[in-house]
């Protein structure tokens, strides 16, 4: 059993939980995801690192409202436990592998949004403890739906805000935000995306064009989290992979976003019905 020490709603459907598991905070790594079991009914969600601390042997996950399931996951109070937590798997991200001289000199921009803005958080502050160069954009429709921006204030050199309808920072996407950064002089060695599909596809088409490589995260496409079930698997660089052993994270240009756009909704019918019949 695992128990949630602390929970806190960040938005109204937006939920974040510290959660007693040592086993998990002991071997945790930026970019890596665990899988949650709400009770002994309940399905099994995969849902990425979003902070962890070995010496309180803790691990922070963030889930957003989507149907039944994580609306089991968001009832559950403070002092309560979880069923089961099983973790950490996936590879981590692609900068645990690279030596201290290769992470010389590099220079990172992050790209995130919605609910993809908290696992950028455990992978800036990683580089950014480190001493390496870290710029975070942080993408929202308006300033209320804004998550992590002190948490991630605190983990980079330079935090950029942007609002569809600008009610606060840049007034546009993340991706017009990066535009205008190297325009006025920025530099940046490698991206890294996580959020919407979408906004994905999108950014790494925009650091395409700045000829900036990208990694991308596709956590959202995982269903069982093990490779068993096959819904998660995508086209990269002409291949087939699994998001939840494969990945979660690949390199934005190989990835076949139009296909990953199309397994991600191929269950939003039974999704919504779900979710209309448990979620009041």
């Amino acid at each position: 059993m695992f128990k949630i020490l602390k929970r806190e709603m960040l938005t109204p459907n937006i939920c974040k939980m510290v959660v007693s598991a040592p086993r998990i905070a002991k071997a945790a790594q930026p970019g890596q995801f665990l899988i949650v079991l709400a009770n002994e009914e309940g399905e099994r969600i995969p849902l990425t690192i979003s902070d962890y601390d070995r010496d309180e042997g803790t691990v922070t996950i963030v889930t957003q409202l989507i149907g039944a399931s994580s609306a089991a996951i968001i009832a559950k109070e403070e002092g309560e436990f979880f069923r089961d937590a099983v973790g950490p798997l996936g590879n981590p991200s692609a900068f645990m592998g690279m030596s201290e001289e290769q992470l010389k000199g590099q220079k990172y921009i992050f790209i995130a949004g919605g609910l993809g803005t908290a696992p950028v958080y455990p992978q800036a502050k990683w580089l950014h403890d480190r001493g390496i160069a870290v710029d975070v954009i942080i993408g929202a429709r308006t300033k209320d739906l804004l998550i992590y921006t002190e948490e991630l204030g605190s983990a980079c050199d330079n935090l950029y805000l942007c609002t569809d309808d600008g009610s606060v920072g840049f007034h546009g996407v993340g991706t017009a935000c990066l535009e205008d950064l190297v325009a006025k002089g920025k530099e940046y060695t490698q991206a890294v995306a996580i959020g919407p599909m979408i906004m994905m596809k999108f950014a790494t088409l925009t650091c395409k064009k700045l000829n900036i490589p990208i990694d991308v995260s596709l956590n959202m496409l995982m269903v069982d989290g093990t490779g068993m079930c096959g819904a998660c698997r995508v086209t990269v660089a002409g291949k087939t992979r699994f998001a939840c052993v494969d990945g979660p994270e690949f390199n934005g240009y190989d990835v076949d976003f139009d296909e990953a756009m199309r397994r991600l909704g191929q269950y939003k019918t039974e999704e919504a019905e779900v979710k209309a019949k448990f979620v009041k």
